[in-house]
């Protein structure tokens, strides 16, 4: 199959350039890679102009098309001709050698597939679990189990937690990430996954493409486009298709920015899969945004980050009372 690499970017010059020297040691290469730069500087196109990648297409964004997901859909409309799969990757991303082998593999292996997300490397300790004795702190899934996160251990005992596998969103919302999947090298049936380790096939934008309700960093654009995707045909994670997220600082929002899209973005993507979800639902997502901040007001006496922890709080709060007399509009 051939497959188009879309990676947006701005301001990331250094970790874009990481991200593709991973590209070139890949065990199947993309047939096409479209560099969209919405960056207001040209360290970039300087970097890039110095380099000799193959295959690589760039794109200087004008004002009108900056932003995530309107980078996204400008990199679509790029996508060759020949191209049947597309893929995603955040500018801060480094690849394991046959991430695009086995990802682009799934296709094959599952030909209802219409999506297909990477996974993830992080430094949580998962066990093969044995038998089913589990500690009230742990989390089981797939014959592996790992720490819940102190969060999900208080939400666990408010009976705030979700009961659906990972990638999938419960009526009350706030499910478990796909970095809840085990590293089993399965591959499993999901509803989302992380737009930054994603790919698609061309065919889906036919029908769906990124809302640009996500303006600018566009906080859960990418479950918002799963969401709907999935209404329409099969996700899946691969978790052989391995790669590094190393959450470059450079191109975020303001904390207090970001503190409003958690709350009013995952408003949004609940209501998406959830059009008129139950009074005990509604509650069960409130009493969640309420804890999430709370616990987020407690980070001020507890890490050295006071005034990022203080600034994502008020956030929060002006974005979850925002709700009462500004709802976002939900397109479906």
């Amino acid at each position: 199959m051939k497959f188009t690499l879309i990676i947006c970017t701005y301001h990331r010059a250094k970790p874009l350039l990481k991200l593709l020297n991973s590209v070139e040691e890949q065990t199947l290469f993309p047939d096409q890679i479209l560099i969209i730069d919405g960056s207001r500087d040209e360290e970039t196109w300087k970097m890039l102009e110095g380099s000799s990648f193959s295959n690589l297409e760039y794109f200087k964004i004008p004002e009108e098309n900056r932003g995530l997901t309107k980078q996204r859909n400008f990199g679509i409309r790029k996508v060759a001709k020949s191209s049947e799969i597309v893929c995603f990757l955040d500018d801060d991303i480094v690849l394991t050698p046959p991430y695009f082998e086995n990802l682009i593999n799934t296709y094959t292996e599952f030909p209802d597939a219409l999506g297909v997300g990477g996974y993830i490397i992080e430094e949580v300790k998962w066990e093969r679990t044995e038998n089913n004795e589990l500690e009230f702190d742990e989390f089981q899934f797939s014959g592996w189990k790992r720490k819940l996160g102190s969060r999900n251990v208080l939400r666990k005992k408010l009976n705030l937690l979700s009961n659906e596998p990972p990638g999938y969103m419960p009526k009350a919302g706030n499910g478990f990430s796909t970095g809840f999947l085990p590293p089993s090298g399965k591959i499993y049936p999901v509803e989302f996954f992380m737009g930054g380790v994603a790919s698609y096939k061309k065919k889906l934008f036919k029908l769906v493409k990124f809302s640009e309700y996500f303006e600018g960093y566009g906080l859960y654009e990418d479950m918002d486009l799963c969401l709907r995707a999935s209404q329409v045909g099969q996700l899946y994670v691969n978790t052989d298709a391995q790669l590094y997220h190393n959450h470059e600082e450079g191109g975020r929002p303001n904390k207090f920015k970001y503190g409003k899209m958690v709350v009013r973005n995952g408003w949004y993507v609940w209501r998406v899969k959830f059009q008129n979800p139950p009074l005990k639902a509604k509650f069960k997502w409130h009493a969640t945004a309420c804890l999430l901040t709370l616990i987020r007001i407690g980070n001020v006496l507890t890490t050295s980050e006071k005034k990022s922890a203080f600034t994502e709080s008020m956030g929060r709060i002006w974005g979850w009372w925002s709700l009462l007399w500004d709802k976002p509009k939900v397109q479906l």
